[in-house]
């Protein structure tokens, strides 16, 4: 197993890393329901305690970050995940925070007349807009259905691109703009969605109206959770169960599984120097980690 140093502990269940420019990590304490800064020289601090479920996180183009929240959940001692929606869950939301001041405001909490569930991650192109996964909240007996959208950073639009989806999770875009890649967590299915323009999904037939197609499907029991993309395009997916990171190729072809040691790995993104360390998140134990990658991480619009 590749050597992991361990950054920061005793994260309440770690998601959406984000890598800044001057050494500085930010991360989402979903249990928490708290963002975390952790310098240069591993000092913790919290830098926005936003509610609810803050689950992934990306800088925009105003220098602001910007997070999905999922409503928050409730736990029980000892579980690990949440057994259902927290007692005041009013719907999920995106928040615009403040890196300098840790301040924060709703941005999104409704897509038309529909509430958001459970915005789970996101991911900005070049043109200041952004897409992000909604999981869909898990209550005791039921599920709601999971979307993909399309939002502008200013709060003035908001748009539904697929909607009735699995569980969407992860999402990153290809180096060149012009596909989205969506992580499905219970089938552990790596889709695509290639685009026409921002927020402009290509249908590709009469029998597949959301306009998504298969990547490529892992066997066995193992689900998939957030993603980051390499400059060469290879799409890296935190795998849950196995506790690995799964390689994938454009094409679908699995380049190679890195064991990092944690059940329950939630997600992965790029920084350091030439962008070849992978910052992971891993949630049974509470750390966020870091390992040299083989290769160079992808550059993220608008990082800062």
């Amino acid at each position: 197993m590749p050597d992991i140093c361990v950054i920061a502990s005793d994260l309440q269940f770690p998601e959406g890393p984000v890598a800044g420019n001057d050494g500085t990590l930010y991360v989402c304490e979903i249990r928490g329901g708290r963002i975390s800064r952790i310098a240069p020289d591993g000092s913790k601090t919290v830098l926005a305690h936003t509610g609810g479920g803050p689950n992934g996180l990306a800088f925009g183009p105003d220098g602001a970050l910007y997070a999905c929240n999922n409503g928050g959940g409730e736990y029980r001692e000892g579980q690990l995940s949440s057994i259902g929606p927290a007692r005041d869950y009013a719907g999920g939301y995106v928040q615009r925070v403040d890196p300098a001041t840790g301040e924060f405001r709703t941005l999104y909490s409704h897509c038309g007349e529909h509430r958001l569930s459970s915005p789970n991650d996101i991911v900005f192109d070049s043109h200041g807009g952004f897409y992000f996964t909604d999981s869909g909240k898990r209550h005791a007996r039921n599920k709601d259905h999971g979307g993909l959208y399309y939002a502008l950073a200013d709060g003035s639009r908001i748009v539904e691109l697929a909607y009735q989806l699995g569980l969407p999770n992860g999402i990153g875009l290809s180096p060149d703009g012009k596909v989205l890649y969506v992580a499905d967590t219970m089938t552990s299915r790596l889709i695509a969605f290639d685009l026409d323009g921002p927020g402009v999904i290509r249908p590709h037939s009469v029998l597949n109206l959301r306009g998504a197609r298969l990547v490529c499907g892992l066997p066995g029991y193992q689900w998939f959770d957030g993603l980051a993309v390499a400059e060469s395009g290879n799409i890296a997916v935190a795998t849950l169960i196995t506790g690995k990171i799964t390689v994938i190729t454009p094409t679908g072809e699995i380049l190679r599984s890195v064991d990092v040691g944690d059940h329950y790995v939630t997600n992965i993104c790029f920084g350091g120097l030439r962008r070849r360390t992978a910052y992971i998140t891993m949630a049974a134990s509470s750390q966020l980690g870091a390992m040299d990658w083989d290769e160079t991480g992808l550059a993220l619009n608008h990082a800062r």
